[in-house]
């Protein structure tokens, strides 16, 4: 039985969400130049002001924003409230650079809540749920993120947050979770910790559902970690300049609901900037409708996706991007050749003898560039025979020339060698940037 958190809007007609988003567009405008100097400082430069934006297609008139725009104007210089009218901040982990804040009105809030709710919804999670939040809280978004809209739904929450894995996995038996959030490799290291211990995440727990983000992960990723546990893993969206987790595929895992009515998405060429039609492949640019602290007009969010606006076999009309293949700026260009982690392993992820753990190291030998992908292999595949290395080494790299195009270095090594993470997992070292 399909579920809605609120089916008037989620089943709302297409025609009657393109006159709600052209409607308050038009309002956002207004507000952002009444209310940051940023903004109409910026929309002055392009030559834009709030009268000429009169229907959906006056959107490419607006200038886009970006991640260092929220660096350059740190703390809170992009905000259009002053910070008595602020019930929360966020702040990014700030690894180059200044780092971004994001501030919340509790309204924000409460939208926030809102998506979260009619996700969490579409998935089938609710009351008689315990959700197990391994994101981590604090000054990062996930974990805050995802526990109000559970609460919301009347979820029981367990905020276990990062770490401690062996007590994480005591409290999933004894307080009988049955959804688990956290990204898909601390899941994974979890699991391994788990079969280490003796524990069977499929046996041994109610653990039904995993919503699993804050990295690119595959379709190929999603089908190995529901055979080895059981649960049904959804993908989650978000980032913390929109506000955190805000959105989740339905139960037909066919791409993510992104709710009309509080963001507008475009996606665009990202070299030249022009908006690409739907089905085609290119940045994800998202405006936000419904957000008064921080409003985000035209943000390039840097995710490589494509938008779906067909009807979703769940009966919900508010578009859908297709699984994320990884940021622009995470893909690595060698010898000419675009090449994503995420293509690396969804190839991977269909070899019997591969384990879930990879590193993709790439040199500069003699002024050519070389890849080579660490590999840890699975207990049932080791063997001590050369030969049979070989042979496997030479399947992986056939399979990843196929896709790539590209001849890759592939290096077998031993279970543990590539490092765990309890968060966002590091599966590239360029080493032509050292």
């Amino acid at each position: 039985m399909i579920e809605y958190w609120n089916p008037l809007v989620e089943r709302m007609p297409v025609d009657e969400l393109d006159k709600m988003q052209e409607k308050k567009l038009k309002s956002l405008v207004d507000y952002v130049y009444q209310h940051s100097d940023f903004y109409k400082k910026k929309f002055d430069g392009a030559g834009v002001k709030p009268g000429d934006i009169q229907s959906m297609d006056d959107l490419r008139k607006l200038p886009f924003t970006y991640k260092s725009d929220l660096r350059d104007t740190y703390p809170t210089g992009m905000f259009c409230v002053p910070n008595e009218q602020l019930v929360r901040f966020h702040v990014s982990s700030g690894t180059t650079g200044k780092p971004t804040v994001v501030g919340y009105t509790r309204n924000d809030i409460n939208e926030w809540a809102t998506s979260l709710a009619r996700a969490l919804t579409s998935i089938g999670v609710g009351r008689g749920d315990v959700i197990q939040i391994s994101y981590g809280y604090g000054l990062f978004t996930g974990g805050l993120g995802l526990h109000y809209g559970a609460e919301e739904v009347g979820c029981t929450v367990l905020p276990t947050s990062s770490g401690n894995t062996e007590k994480q996995l005591d409290l999933m038996q004894d307080l009988k979770s049955s959804v688990m959030a956290c990204t898909p490799s601390y899941f994974l290291f979890m699991n391994e910790v788990a079969n280490q211990a003796g524990i069977s995440i499929k046996n041994d727990t109610q653990l039904r559902v995993g919503i699993f983000g804050a990295e690119p992960w595959s379709e190929e990723m999603r089908t190995r970690i529901e055979e080895a546990t059981g649960i049904k893993a959804y993908d989650v969206y978000g980032t913390s300049e929109l506000s955190g987790p805000l959105c989740t595929e339905c139960q037909y895992q066919d791409g993510i609901h992104i709710w009309a009515d509080q963001f507008l998405i475009e996606v665009i060429d990202p070299e030249t900037g022009e908006q690409l039609t739907e089905g085609e492949r290119g940045e994800l640019v998202i405006t936000t409708l419904a957000k008064e602290a921080l409003p985000l007009i035209r943000y390039r969010i840097g995710d490589i996706t494509v938008i779906n606006k067909q009807p979703c076999k769940c009966g919900r009309t508010h578009p859908r991007i297709m699984r994320v293949l990884g940021r622009a700026d995470d893909m690595l260009i060698v010898r000419g050749i675009n090449v994503f982690p995420g293509q690396v392993e969804s190839v991977l992820m269909t070899i019997p003898e591969v384990g879930e753990h990879f590193m993709i190291v790439v040199d500069r030998v003699n002024e050519l560039d070389i890849m080579k992908i660490q590999i840890e292999m699975t207990d049932e595949a080791f063997s001590d025979r050369v030969n049979d290395i070989i042979s496997v080494e030479k399947k992986v790299a056939t399979a990843l020339k196929n896709v790539l195009n590209l001849a890759v270095k592939v290096e077998l090594v031993e279970k543990g060698t590539i490092p765990r993470s309890m968060g966002k997992a590091k599966k590239v070292m360029d080493n032509r940037k050292l």
